[in-house]
């Protein structure tokens, strides 16, 4: 009883300290970094400039042990996560696709036939937010307003756009079949007139006449392995090493979201966005979500210790101080709030690690289902009994389990410790296990409850030893794991209400919005799951 009651005080009194806080901010602006590492802050800010990631880290706060706290760590959950507060076995954005045994397909996660593209002929936005299962802060700032708040999402990437602006914002992404920005009649039915303006300036095709070298001499990135490392890969395979000229590269629009003027047409998208549209100019605050993709293909393309991830991060430093000037002259110092996290982090190349002396190694997903398939037959009989397999989760095929009246626990139980055999896995569990997990135990068998949703997961799901990654992926590397390499990310804040200062104590990205909602004295997102970021607002 006294503890229930010291809670209550404490809650109370960190509420009445956001409420003697300056007046709520004008304009919110969310930035997700596509599979930024927190590290990527200190190994290359020495060479960050005083007005972009500087200033909001020295004048801000900075929360420096920020986890993803759920499998798998991908882009599309990463994002959901942000905006709901919660984790995909609540909102039910299990990964960038899934299998979804009721339409006995994989599907997209935000793919919806029911709409159409507004803004090309192509299919790519044929989206909606409609497979999200909980709102979002975004969602809640529209409801409390009764849809008098203006709420703006964009990313290169359509998921990275759809999940943040929720199920009441806009959002416009990237078609790469055109080189211009899109949305769907999910939203409108014609692309307003400074979208369509901001196409018309062609800025892609401009981008594909360019050279993208590094900014500084080459030789000063040292912060980097040395440049066209053999285990990186190419790109769009004309490409080894510094510089990557485009002009050879003919009407490839979607190359430039491989290099960091994907960022800068997104950056500039913002701006335009400010420039003609009234935000922060009315009662009601109003909020911009902003995800750079570009960081992620190229990441995956050359892994973290590349040359070319270090230059995009001094470049995207470039992007974000002059968002950071536009805010100041359109909303105003002090009138609107920033905070910059994002969606995953992303693993060491193996072939670099195993290089350099690392045990870290390739698993081959697709031979090891096909000799799991092999064993399976000669317990059970000739069957297709695994009917999916993605995610590093296992589908099988219940209604040929109860035609054959096999227990599908004790078949999941036997590829279980069969996996468990298997050189390169690590963890092992069944859907039985998970279900029976709480939600708070801290291991890895807790990140695979909370990120296990009961219509959409599999019924057995498997982690591989540190560093490895699936060898059947087309990338050099890539992320989706429950270790630290992928589940640690930056967390910055900025702004209206947030004071100056750092913290080293682990905290989860479901803070983020249930933190949103005290700031600017809101509902909760439907599904949150996550704690305050206490630290944010007092001692």
């Amino acid at each position: 009883m006294r503890a229930t009651y010291l809670f209550t005080i404490a809650f109370l009194s960190i509420f009445s300290g956001l409420s003697a806080q300056n007046e709520k901010p004008k304009l919110v602006v969310g930035i997700v970094v596509d599979q930024m590492r927190q590290e990527y802050l200190l190994r290359f800010g020495d060479r960050f400039q005083e007005g972009g990631f500087k200033r909001l880290m020295d004048d801000g706060f900075v929360f420096k042990n920020m986890h993803y706290n759920y499998i798998p760590t991908k882009t599309a959950p990463g994002h959901a996560s942000i905006y709901t507060g919660t984790t995909p076995a609540v909102h039910g954005i299990t990964g960038n696709d899934w299998y979804q045994p009721d339409l006995e397909r994989e599907v997209y996660c935000v793919e919806d036939e029911h709409y159409k593209t507004v803004g090309s002929d192509s299919d790519n936005g044929q989206m909606s937010p409609n497979r999200l299962q909980a709102t979002t802060i975004t969602d809640e700032l529209m409801l409390f307003s009764q849809y008098k708040s203006k709420v703006l999402s964009m990313s290169l990437k359509d998921r990275g756009a759809v999940l943040p602006g929720g199920h009441r914002g806009e959002a416009y992404w990237y078609d790469n079949s055109i080189g211009d920005f899109i949305t769907s009649t999910y939203y409108m039915d014609k692309l307003p007139d400074w979208v369509s303006q901001f196409n018309k300036r062609g800025l892609t095709k401009s981008y594909l006449s360019k050279t993208w070298n590094t900014l500084y001499d080459i030789n000063t990135y040292t912060a980097s392995s040395e440049d066209a490392d053999s285990a990186e890969k190419t790109l769009n395979g004309l490409f080894t090493s510094f510089p990557y000229d485009l002009s050879k590269v003919k009407d490839d629009f979607g190359i430039i979201r491989n290099t960091p003027f994907g960022n800068d047409i997104l950056a500039d998208l913002f701006v335009s966005a400010l420039d003609n549209n009234d935000f922060g100019k009315d009662n009601y605050t109003d909020f911009i979500a902003i995800s750079f993709s570009a960081t992620d293909y190229m990441g995956h393309d050359s892994g973290p210790y590349s040359i070319e991830v270090e230059d995009a991060y001094l470049r995207l430093d470039q992007n974000i101080a002059a968002m950071l000037k536009k805010l100041d002259e359109k909303v105003g110092k002090g009138n609107y709030t920033v905070f910059l996290s994002a969606d995953h982090a992303v693993a060491p190349i193996p072939q670099y690690m195993k290089n350099n002396k690392f045990g870290t190694d390739y698993f081959d997903k697709w031979s090891e289902v096909k000799e799991l398939t092999a064993v399976l037959n000669l317990k059970y009989g000739e069957a297709k009994w695994i009917e999916y397999a993605i995610n590093n989760q296992l589908y099988l095929d219940h209604d040929l389990l109860r035609e054959r009246k096999i227990d599908i626990d004790e078949m999941a139980d036997f590829i279980a410790d069969y996996l468990t055999d298997v050189d390169g896995v690590q963890f092992v569990y069944t859907a039985s296990e998970i279900k029976l997990t709480p939600w708070s135990d801290q291991d890895m068998k807790g990140k695979f409850a909370r990120g296990y949703n009961i219509k959409r997961s599999g019924d057995v799901m498997y982690e591989f030893y540190p560093g490895w990654i699936n060898a059947g992926s087309s990338d050099a590397t890539t992320h989706g794991s429950g270790y630290s390499y992928d589940t640690h990310v930056p967390m910055l804040w900025y702004g209206n209400g947030i004071k100056k200062g750092e913290s080293v104590k682990r905290y989860n990205i479901t803070d983020i919005a249930p933190t949103l909602s005290m700031l600017l004295n809101i509902s909760l997102p439907s599904g949150a799951t996550g704690e305050l970021l206490y630290e944010l607002f007092g001692d």
